[in-house]
């Protein structure tokens, strides 16, 4: 798997943490005895690393609660909703859509954000602009209809000769990549079971050279 700032790891389990939604029982004229095959489907929750854990919610000083956007929500190398890549950092926050910065590696700072998105995905930025967006949920998914939990064969099957596994210097982890020009969509693995857990768009010089050469501290 990718490696990430430590405070970033610690945040992505927030994004995660989905309540269930209560499903209200029908009225009927008398009870009955519901059989198993009438249960509503229990709700799904997105499976995540036991390392990562709640930055989001320590940073903003309160506990962070995920709120999934649309199933039609895309997140593609334009970045996702309001947050497009080279946006600046001060004008998203003027407009009320951070929740939260933390200092990151070389000078870059990480970032949660408010409204739909809140606890969907995480944001950095460098020199003041956005460089990457991803998510450990799913939905959003990409264009294509890609999505964290799919295996690399999957990926495979939706983007034929357009995308390619790829490694890391130190050999030590692969990851799934889409060039879109100057930009990328990383597809990286999951610690505890096999197929995708992270999903990251951005510059290839920011995405795709964190991922071969790894952080720089």
């Amino acid at each position: 798997m990718n490696r990430l700032p430590s405070t970033v790891l610690t945040g992505l389990l927030a994004l995660t943490a989905v309540a269930p939604v209560a499903v209200a029982a029908p009225a009927v004229a008398a009870p009955r005895a519901v059989a198993l095959a009438d249960a509503p489907p229990a709700p799904v929750r997105a499976v995540v690393p036991a390392t990562v854990a709640a930055a989001a919610g320590s940073a903003s000083g309160r506990t962070a609660t995920a709120v999934r956007p649309a199933r039609t929500a895309l997140l593609s190398v334009r970045g996702a909703g309001p947050f497009r890549i080279g946006a600046r950092l001060d004008r998203l926050t003027a407009a009320g859509l951070i929740d939260w910065v933390a200092p990151g590696c070389a000078g870059v700072q990480h970032a949660g954000v408010t409204g739909a998105w809140a606890g969907v995905i995480l944001l950095a930025f460098s020199a003041g602009r956005l460089v990457e967006v991803g998510t450990a949920t799913a939905p959003p998914h990409s264009p294509a209809g890609a999505a964290v939990g799919m295996s690399f064969a999957e990926l495979e099957a939706i983007y034929g000769r357009r995308g390619s596994l790829v490694w890391n210097d130190a050999g030590t982890a692969s990851a799934y990549l889409v060039r879109y020009g100057s930009r990328v969509e990383l597809f990286t693995g999951h610690p505890i079971r096999p197929g995708v857990g992270y999903f990251q768009v951005g510059p290839a010089s920011f995405v795709e050279r964190n991922f071969r050469h790894g952080p720089s501290c």
